[in-house]
């Protein structure tokens, strides 16, 4: 990365895409406390990372893999799922609670690490390509699921992602990198309130505007 400057607002959704390699995923590991940038400067809320693979622990339930963000932060087993159980019906996971990851489907897995990146209570989440496992299917599912889960316990979020139309299905504003040293070439605002449709004027334009800086 060079010569860098990335700001997000408060409760804002910002979008990264750009070419393979060109530092996306280092930028939300600086941003986590992860990384220590050679130079330059954090000033940030404490964020969380959500990286690509779920990550969920196949001896444990959905509702205490849930719980392992504020079982970290020191509440004991019990405390922890009571904070939990309660949002497994708004994140569409009602009735899951006892199953094993690999009685979950793909999406459903997803969404369990969402919510365990919810629970870790920072304020910033740093989402890494979370749906790029999924087929075309689900993916768009839970594009749709994630806009009115963040509608329902609003975040601010830097979200990764090689998927242009996703990209513009979920943020408020998609900043193009270019090639390793990543740079931002291009920033694109997308309008319209979400939860937003594939066909909304709005994403159309931002989808095209984002092709055309990545040409």
């Amino acid at each position: 990365m060079h010569d860098l400057t990335v700001e997000v607002a408060p409760g804002e959704v910002v979008v990264l895409v750009g070419p393979s390699g060109c530092g996306k995923t280092t930028l939300l590991e600086v941003l986590c406390g992860l990384v220590e940038p050679d130079s330059g400067t954090v000033v940030a809320d404490p964020a969380v990372l959500m990286p690509q693979r779920d990550l969920l622990l196949p001896w444990l339930t959905a509702l205490d893999n849930a719980a392992l963000a504020p079982r970290f932060a020191g509440a004991d087993r019990e405390a922890a799922r009571d904070r939990a159980r309660p949002l497994f019906a708004r994140f569409g996971l009602a009735g899951f609670e006892d199953a094993r990851p690999d009685e979950l489907s793909g999406g459903m897995r997803q969404r369990v690490a969402f919510l365990r990146t919810l629970l870790s209570g920072k304020p910033v989440l740093c989402l890494d390509e979370p749906f790029a496992a999924l087929d075309a299917f689900t993916r768009e599912e839970l594009r749709s699921w994630l806009a009115s889960a963040l509608a329902q316990e609003p975040r601010t979020v830097v979200l990764v992602t090689h998927d242009v139309e996703e990209a513009a299905v979920l943020a408020d504003r998609v900043l193009v990198l270019s090639p390793r040293p990543a740079r931002v070439t291009a920033e694109i605002p997308v309008t319209t309130s979400r939860p937003r449709g594939v066909t909304d004027p709005a994403v159309v334009a931002a989808r095209a505007a984002v092709l055309e800086a990545m040409r």
